[in-house]
C-alpha cells in the first residue's frame, strides 16, 4: 500500500455523495488483501458511507460485529452466509439454518477419516450458530455427498467450504435485514468476490465484483472492477459514485 493509495481512499471518503444507496459488502477478498488482512484503505470509506452499511460475510458473528465497531457504525450484519442476521437499530438477532444437521455432516465426515483442517481451538467454527466451515485443504467430494444426505449444501467461498442450509444465503439475510429497517433489498448496492455473494447480487440494484472475484460472482455482477481486493473495493465505490451522480 502506498501513501498515494491511502490519499485516494481519504479523498474518496470525503466526497461520497449523500445519494449513495445502502451498501452490503463482503469481507474476505473484498475488504482484505490476498493475505486476508484488512486493507486499511477501506476504513475511511466504510466509516463515512452516508447510508446503512451491512457487513455480509461467511465468517461467524463476532468478526463482522467487531468490524462494524471499528468502522464506528451500528452493527448491521449478515454472518454465516445469511444464517445470522443482526440489526443493531432494532436490537434484532435472527438465526436461520440447521446447525445440528451441519454438525451431523461433520461427525460423519470425521468418522470416514477426514478432518476439518483447522487447529485444535478452531476459531473458524467456535462461534458458529447455523453452519460449519471446512478447510479447502480437506476433500470436497465426501463432504458434498454427506451434506446432500442431510438436506444441506456446500458453498465454496474461496476461503473455506461452508456446510449450510440451501434455503439460507446472503440474499435471504438481506431480505430479513431490509424488512427490519423498512428497506427493499433492491434498493441496496452490493460488493463482493465469491459465489456466496451471487445470491445477493441478484436481488440488489447495483452489484459489483472485485477483480479477484470467481466466475459465479462475475457472472452475477453488473460491473467487475479492474483492480482486486481492497483496491477493487475502492474501484467499486468510485463506480457507484459515478452511477449516483
Amino acid at each position: 500500500m502506498t501513501d498515494t493509495g491511502f490519499a485516494r481512499s481519504l479523498a474518496l471518503a470525503d466526497r461520497l455523495p449523500d445519494t449513495l444507496p445502502p451498501l452490503s459488502v463482503d469481507v474476505d477478498g473484498t475488504l482484505t488483501g490476498p493475505d486476508r488482512a484488512l486493507d486499511p484503505r477501506v476504513l475511511p470509506v466504510c466509516a463515512s458511507w452516508p447510508a446503512p452499511l451491512v457487513v455480509a460475510t461467511g465468517k461467524s458473528m463476532p468478526y463482522p460485529v467487531g468490524l462494524c465497531e471499528f468502522f464506528g457504525r451500528e452493527p448491521l450484519v449478515i454472518a454465516e452466509n445469511g444464517g445470522v442476521v443482526i440489526v443493531g437499530p432494532t436490537e434484532t438477532v435472527r438465526y436461520e439454518g440447521d446447525r445440528e444437521a451441519a454438525q451431523a455432516v461433520i461427525d460423519s465426515y470425521e468418522r470416514q477419516g477426514h478432518n476439518t483442517g483447522w487447529s485444535g481451538i478452531d476459531l473458524v467454527n467456535r462461534w458458529r450458530e447455523t453452519e460449519f466451515a471446512v478447510s479447502l485443504d480437506s476433500p470436497l467430494d465426501p463432504l458434498e455427498r454427506l451434506a446432500n444426505e442431510h438436506g444441506l449444501t456446500v458453498v465454496d467461498t474461496g476461503y473455506a467450504y461452508h456446510v449450510k442450509s440451501p434455503t439460507v444465503s446472503k440474499a435471504t439475510g438481506l431480505r430479513t435485514l431490509g424488512a427490519e429497517l423498512g428497506l427493499d433489498p433492491a434498493a441496496f448496492a452490493a460488493i463482493g468476490d465469491s459465489e456466496n455473494d451471487a445470491p445477493a447480487f441478484e436481488v440488489v440494484d447495483s452489484a459489483v465484483a472485485v477483480g479477484n472475484a470467481d466466475d459465479t460472482a462475475r457472472a452475477a455482477a453488473d460491473h467487475v472492477t479492474e483492480q482486486s481486493y481492497g483496491a477493487g473495493f475502492l474501484d467499486a465505490v468510485e463506480w457507484l459514485c459515478e452511477r449516483t451522480d
